[in-house]
């Protein structure tokens, strides 16, 4: 909240000035009384979070400061080091404080960094540091790090591994298509293309990879129907192979998830009935 003082006299100034400068020494007392010599400050979008009086008599008091913390890395800082976060001075007590052995800056190329080792109760926090030579080559090394951590949590969520390579989407579709010769009617339409729908992945697989999609979609279904259940698309050869000796794998919760998820698209999208057309 941002106020005005109107000061008509020099006086007044001081006093102001003296007012001030005896409330921020008693709020870095009480920092120091905890028992904190590292303080990390969030950053502020509405104004400066700490001013140069205050740095001042944080210095002196031998408390380094470590000033505009995103708001995003709170929750990770907090984690990592094993304290919480103090929105009041009141809460300020030395049972929310983390502890770590070194805390110092050093700079890797031009930039500087704050980092923090030797800490005595370490959460279940990870810093990687990622360099690259331009913004495009640093997004993509953040992907492809996002990817495997998605990976990592799917097999931690269900320990289990399936062939890849398109290999459990055309075994379950030949299953569909065999399963909806013995339907009538609108199952069995639905059911075959439900089997369609599932040859779309390794045929966008195959196109990918430079391979003609038809041909070689037809050369998996035809494995598969003769039981090669683990046949799959190998991109490296450009040839259909036993996808499990190439150790081609990927979490049996990324194939149930596609198909769940899928399936109850399709299921709102049937739902709907009509559409209102809105002219503006």
């Amino acid at each position: 909240m941002e106020s005005n003082v109107i000061v008509s006299d020099y006086s007044q100034m001081d006093r102001v000035l003296r007012e001030e400068r005896t409330y921020i020494l008693n709020l870095v007392k009480q920092i120091k009384k905890a028992g904190c010599n590292v303080l990390l400050i969030q950053k502020s979008i509405l104004r400066d979070a700490v001013n140069d009086l205050a740095l001042h008599f944080l210095a002196k008091m031998k408390i380094m400061v470590i000033k505009d913390v995103e708001r995003e890395d709170i929750e990770f800082v907090c984690k990592g080091i094993g304290c919480r976060p103090v929105a009041s001075i009141d809460h300020f007590v030395p049972e929310a404080l983390g502890t770590a052995e070194t805390v110092e800056e050093i700079t890797s190329g031009n930039k500087k960094y704050v980092k923090i080792t030797g800490v005595n109760n370490p959460g279940k926090t990870v810093t990687v540091l990622i360099r690259g030579s331009n913004k495009l080559v640093l997004e993509e090394a953040e992907r492809s790090i996002h990817d495997a951590l998605c990976v990592i949590r799917c097999l931690v969520k269900n320990r289990a591994l399936i062939a890849g390579g398109g290999a459990p989407e055309i075994e379950v579709a030949v299953h569909l298509a065999r399963w909806s010769h013995s339907l009538t009617g609108m199952e069995a339409y639905c059911v075959r293309a439900f089997a369609d729908a599932l040859e779309i992945i390794p045929s966008t697989l195959a196109e990918n990879a430079g391979l003609n999609p038809v041909v070689t979609v037809t050369e998996l279904r035809n494995a598969h129907v003769r039981g090669e259940f683990s046949a799959g698309i190998n991109v490296r050869k450009g040839a259909i192979t036993n996808i499990l000796e190439e150790n081609v794998v990927q979490p049996l919760l990324v194939s149930t998830s596609v198909i769940q998820l899928a399936s109850e698209t399709v299921r709102s999208i049937l739902k709907i009935d009509d559409i209102v057309n809105v002219i503006h």
